[in-house]
């Protein structure tokens, strides 16, 4: 029997860390394909490239690990990789991990997350992980035990159709660690601002400041289960009807 292929990715770009200990742990359970965007795409969310060519090189890192470093973004790696670089149908995408939270509101913003809503979007099993630590250098230890857990059930189990998991770590060592909380999405926001700067000519731009607000970080919540020594898992799908709000909505507009 053929073993599983997995495709990685993620939004940090191909050199880094975390990309590599995922891959570590991915090649325990199958046959591995990586293509990542060829710098940071951080915050690129869902973006896809339409205004030009893609353009792959093949890269052998010092560490052997041989990857397809991509001039696009997240999203635009699973769906090349998916079409032309896989050598067969994956049997799960895994995206990371991330240096830096995905929780709660995040998971919109994050090209690590829109990776894997791509996914699922394409009928594929996907898991993205993240880590609360943003350090380049970030130590993962304590994440892999969970990580190993997570990718061999959803493996032998898989996911319910449609759907894909958000993972997240707090950056603890591994013996205070609680273990794993499946839970919803904090609702949060960030309060933006933008300081106005000028260059050395005198122009002004822009620099994206901001805070994150959240006041439902509460039992059940990803944002609780963090702050309190949990790993976060929040089963997330691509569709973003609120079918509770359909009645309501009707009746207003057509009642």
């Amino acid at each position: 029997m053929k073993k599983p292929l997995i495709l990685i990715t993620n939004d940090d770009g191909f050199a880094s860390k975390g990309l590599r200990v995922l891959d570590e742990i991915a090649q325990e359970f199958g046959d591995v394909v990586v293509m990542a965007p060829e710098c940071n795409s951080s915050g690129m969310g869902h973006s896809i490239t339409t205004n030009r060519p893609l353009r792959v090189r093949t890269i052998k890192l010092s560490d052997g690990l041989q990857v397809f470093a991509c001039d696009g973004t997240p999203v635009d790696c699973v769906k090349l990789a998916t079409e032309y670089f896989c050598p067969r149908r994956p049997d799960i995408v895994l995206s990371g991990i991330n240096h830096g939270s995905n929780s709660s509101v995040n998971v919109i913003y994050s090209g690590t997350m829109g990776a894997v809503v791509e996914a699922t979007i394409n009928g594929f099993d996907a898991v993205g992980f993240s880590m609360l630590n943003h350090s380049d250098d970030a130590d993962f230890a304590a994440c892999i035990p969970y990580i190993r857990h997570i990718i061999g059930k959803v493996i032998e189990k898989g996911l319910p159709a449609n759907v894909s998991l958000n993972v997240n770590f707090p950056y603890l060592p591994d013996s205070h660690m609680k273990g794993i909380r499946v839970c919803r999405e904090a609702r949060a926001r960030w309060a933006d601002s933008f300081e106005k700067r000028s260059d050395p000519n005198g122009r002004p731009y822009y620099w994206l400041t901001g805070n994150f607000v959240c006041d439902d970080a509460v039992d059940g919540t990803d944002e609780w289960a963090l702050a309190n020594g949990f790993v976060s898992v929040v089963p997330i799908h691509p569709d973003y009807t609120r079918y509770d709000a359909i009645p309501e909505v009707n009746n207003m507009l057509c009642g």
